[in-house]
């Protein structure tokens, strides 16, 4: 699959060790959930589904028809998919609108709603980000759909190899390193980032492609995306100082437990994060879409405000389909909690 040039690339990188890629810290990547998750679930039932679908909007016309924001506004259409509007250009993040993260159409995580917004209606971004390869990030159904539009793909070592067999011309497909740079049109730039998680899409494939987290720059401003990845406050902390602090931060708060720590972040971590990160804004992704975890479905996003309280971190909580812009002062609401008949109360003593 990895051509000769690309393999050099591969094997060049300082993730590279032996014949697959690796972290810097070691990194334990578990199957098994920790046993007070499995104890509460034995005596709560199986709460990992909505009993309802969650509230969603339409996306606002302004998003798919107007002028991209000269500033920095965030559409979320559910798990990591994310439209950014950045000094005036459109970055699509991890666009995934298959029915389920899986192989196959039969069997696994089924998500909870269908996006908010036909494939055939998104915008045409300015590029599309690839984090990784894993299927919730990954979805060959959207990337075909957007590249038969001409869309342009900034990926990471070996996953742009993948797009290329799928058919994708190799033209439109920018494969990085951690701490490389690409500016695909005038005025954006995107850099791919250490992060700390692993790859693959079988049982045959781990670490044979890289996995990263992403800065995106425009007009003096700043987005972080972290894809995937559990902590590691050296790396944070160097990319908080390189970029000199960020407008908005997109860190995943889903399909934690205890033994996948090095792999995902969770809230408490997310906002350990979010402060190495020097960030104003953080939006929290990879939940509410798919059942990845053994956990409550809304357990990440419950977690996050309680440990919000108190701090002076401002979250962004959207609906699926709404935008936020950061610099706006932000006013929060449970809108989740419809979903279990509650009202859909403001969120209180939550950031500045």
């Amino acid at each position: 699959m990895f051509s000769p040039t690309l393999l050099d690339r591969m094997r060049r990188s300082p993730a590279w060790a032996g014949d697959r890629f690796r972290n810097r810290l070691e990194t334990k990547v578990s199957a098994r959930p920790s046993l007070s998750v499995l104890r509460r679930l034995a005596f709560e039932g199986d709460l990992r589904r909505p009993p309802a679908p969650l509230p969603s909007q339409p996306v606002a016309r302004a998003v798919l028809s107007g002028p991209a924001h000269d500033g920095v506004r965030a559409t979320w259409l559910g798990h990591s998919t994310t439209l950014i509007e950045i000094g005036g250009r459109r970055v699509l993040l991890d666009p995934v609108w298959s029915e389920r993260a899986s192989p196959s159409d039969l069997f696994g995580p089924k998500r909870f709603q269908p996006v908010p917004l036909a494939i055939e209606a998104a915008p045409m971004p300015d590029v599309i980000i690839v984090s990784h390869d894993h299927y919730d990030h990954l979805d060959r159904d959207a990337i075909l759909a957007f590249a038969a539009r001409g869309a342009r793909f900034v990926t990471t070592l070996g996953v742009g190899a993948r797009l290329e067999q799928w058919g994708v011309d190799s033209t439109r497909v920018t494969q990085l390193d951690w701490w490389e740079r690409h500016s695909p049109v005038d005025g954006l730039a995107i850099h791919a980032l250490p992060a700390r998680h692993f790859s693959g899409r079988s049982l045959t494939d781990r670490d044979r492609t890289l996995w990263a987290s992403w800065a995106i720059e425009a007009n003096g401003q700043r987005v972080f995306f972290g894809g995937d990845g559990g902590m590691d406050e050296e790396n944070f902390a160097a990319i908080g100082a390189r970029f000199g602090g960020f407008d908005l931060t997109m860190l995943e708060v889903g399909a934690f437990d205890p033994s996948w720590a090095s792999i995902h972040l969770g809230p408490e971590r997310a906002l350990e994060a979010q402060a190495l990160l020097r960030s104003k804004l953080l939006l929290p992704v990879h939940w509410g879409t798919f059942d990845l975890a053994v956990h409550a479905w809304d357990e990440p996003v419950e977690t996050l405000i309680s440990l919000a309280r108190g701090t002076d971190v401002a979250l962004a909580l959207p609906r699926i389909g709404e935008s936020v812009v950061a610099g706006e002062r932000q006013a929060p609401r449970a809108w989740w909690r419809a979903a279990r008949g509650q009202r859909e109360e403001p969120v209180l003593a939550v950031g500045r």
